[in-house]
């Protein structure tokens, strides 16, 4: 959720973080604020609510940041605290000597707050984070007066080890004090961080976008991990000082790939580079002259997988809605029992997980808190764990016992496009690699590769509709209801289109299964009200159109997904946008995207922040 930029080097680091930020603006935030010491030993530090222009300006009113080459910058979502100048990060303890960033929340705060508040320390503001940053400074403190420095290891370093031995609950957090101006302490548990590796010089951030400018070598610190960061040489530990041998990886992802380019908007960028996307999900994976499909991050578990009794596929979001489309796939290609459920509800619920249980986390992030903690859950309870994540290197990744990169390229819209496709798309293949192994012909399994391997040329024909589909966002972009409705297949799609709308146009929108409308929320529709169907040819085709006149009848304005050619439609609706045809399977894939246009240009004709949506951030990395 919220971002976290840090930097220790020979270089100036005021602007570096700014741009650092910058970077990390999609992630969400109602704040901002930076913190630098200069070689002086001066701490400064501003804060501002608002965007990180707001932070700028405050930076041009008073004199500019010394030439510091250490500091940290941070937006911040609000958790523990409303968004305001006093809860912006970074905080201090009440020497103003340590400043702290922190992404995550400390559980037991309220317990610490009043320990530190009894020994008489002054708090300033309402958050989690502050109780952190003044628990280091007391340790501090202490430790300095009793002279305890270990050797090899710093004061800043030993106070914060020792604070995290008292907290509870997840963080990612870079620290630097007065005392230590050459020195810049990180560490990591449930909150991601990564540390780009430069000359002489280290860049901290919770995202890759915000390093992937001055170095593609990077560090990716795991649960328990810290980092005592120094111009020219850093040594990463445990945070029970077990000194731990560094891996460097190499960013997959290029710079020009987080650039918006001749794009008004991410999300649209993201919507039209679906074709290319799914291309480079499919290559090397999706043989069509061999009838086979190839998925070398999970081939070692290949008799488990086919011998599998049950899978659960879990996520959050846009990620869920994939996995409905999943759990359709599975049962109907694999021929395997599957369920579909939130992982915010999994580890609650204490789940059955047999012998034979398979779990599949998904998320494009890989960092979703939810979908991580229910992964370990189904870990801890014996299931083999999977997980499709697009980016490389995220925590659910590297905890996966196996698992299949979406390969779709950074996604910087808070709205997730590209990656519900590329979700579906290793979802189809995935059920295609069991279906093969078990009982699926040939024949079938070719031309359901044939199909896949079509979808990126069909997209791009949906696509040349964008002007088409914004005259109809246009039309009914002032309605405040709508209903979104499918059957089968097109169940989550209807999901998936409501939620689009909804949370970047804020509309209120619901989507479930076409039948499911009979049964109460027919009592919603009156004259003018949109009602999206996806009626697409398929086996339920002629339930949809009864669907469709029980809607009509009651005034509702039909605005329908349909098989390109299909004429009949025509008679029962107010506005139809074609797809073309394919294997039913294979349809979500195509009538989703008149939907995220249609909800993007409804967003932008009411003149909504497409790309940040309010209150909103793109990888919910807490509870």
């Amino acid at each position: 959720m919220c971002g976290i930029v840090a930097y220790v080097g020979r270089k100036i680091a005021q602007p570096l973080l700014i741009e650092g930020l910058k970077r990390l603006e999609y992630r969400g935030y109602d704040s901002a604020g930076i913190a630098v010491i200069d070689q002086k030993g001066a701490m400064h530090i501003r804060r501002a609510v608002g965007r990180i222009s707001v932070l700028e300006d405050a930076l041009q009113r008073v004199p500019t940041l010394p030439d510091a080459s250490l500091g940290m910058a941070h937006t911040r979502w609000a958790t523990h605290g409303a968004p305001t100048e006093a809860n912006a990060h970074p905080h201090t303890d009440d020497t103003g000597r340590i400043a702290l960033v922190h992404n995550g929340i400390i559980e037991n705060y309220a317990a610490l707050k009043k320990f530190l508040t009894n020994k008489g320390h002054a708090f300033s503001s309402q958050t989690d984070t502050e109780v952190l940053a003044m628990l280091i400074g007391d340790l501090y403190a202490d430790m300095q007066v009793k002279n305890q420095v270990l050797p090899g290891t710093s004061l800043l370093q030993q106070a914060v080890q020792a604070a995290l031995h008292e907290v509870d609950g997840t963080y990612g957090i870079a620290v630097i004090c007065k005392d230590e101006p050459d020195t810049l302490v990180v560490a990591r548990k449930g909150s991601p961080l990564i540390i780009g590796v430069g000359q002489e010089e280290y860049i901290v951030a919770s995202d890759a976008s915000a390093i992937v400018e001055h170095t593609t070598q990077v560090v990716y610190l795991n649960d328990n991990e810290m980092a005592v960061l120094k111009p020219g040489s850093f040594r990463t530990t445990t945070i029970n000082n077990i000194t731990i041998s560094p891996v460097i990886s190499q960013l997959e992802n290029k710079l020009e790939e987080y650039e918006l380019g001749d794009y008004e908007h991410y999300m649209l960028k993201e919507i039209f580079e679906q074709p290319s996307a799914i291309r480079n999900c499919l290559r090397g994976r999706a043989e069509q002259k061999e009838s086979r499909i190839v998925l070398g991050g999970i081939v070692d578990h290949t008799r488990e997988l086919v011998r599998a009794k049950r899978f659960i596929l879990t996520g959050q979001g846009t990620a869920w809605h994939a996995g409905l489309v999943g759990d359709y796939l599975m049962e109907d290609l694999a021929k395997v029992t599957t369920e579909c459920t939130y992982a915010s509800e999994f580890r609650y619920r204490n789940p059955l997980v047999e012998e034979g249980t398979v779990v599949v986390a998904i998320s494009q992030s890989g960092e979703t808190a939810d979908t991580l903690a229910a992964l370990r859950e189904a870990k801890e309870k014996g299931a083999l764990a999977l997980g499709i994540v697009n980016v490389v290197g995220s925590t659910i990744a590297r905890e996966t016992d196996g698992g299949i990169y979406l390969h779709a390229g950074p996604e910087i819209g808070v709205a997730s496009t590209k990656a519900f496709t590329c979700q579906c798309v290793v979802l189809t293949m995935l059920a295609l690699f069991l279906g093969r192994r078990k009982f699926m012909s040939q024949s079938v399994c070719h031309e359901m590769i044939d199909g896949l391997c079509a979808v990126p040329e069909q997209i791009e024909r949906v696509l040349e509709q964008s002007d088409h589909v914004k005259q109809i966002a246009r039309e009914f972009c002032d309605r405040e209801n709508w209903l979104f409705l499918g059957r089968g297949y097109h169940f989550p799609v209807a999901l998936e289109g409501a939620l689009k709308l909804k949370e970047i146009s804020y509309i209120h929108s619901e989507g479930m299964p076409a039948a499911e409308m009979k049964h109460g929320p027919i009592a919603l529709i009156n004259e003018g009200m949109p009602v999206v169907f996806i009626a697409t040819k398929g086996s339920q085709y002629d339930k949809v159109i009864s669907n469709i006149e029980e809607v009509r009848a009651r005034g509702g304005k039909i605005i329908v997904v349909a098989t390109e050619g299909d004429t009949n439609i025509h008679k029962y609706s107010d506005h139809v946008i074609e797809v073309p045809h394919a294997l039913e399977p294979l349809q979500p894939l195509l009538s989703v995207v008149p939907l995220q246009l249609l909800a993007y240009h409804c967003a932008v004709a009411r003149d909504c922040n497409v790309d940040k949506p309010r209150n909103l951030a793109k990888s919910v990395t807490v509870e």
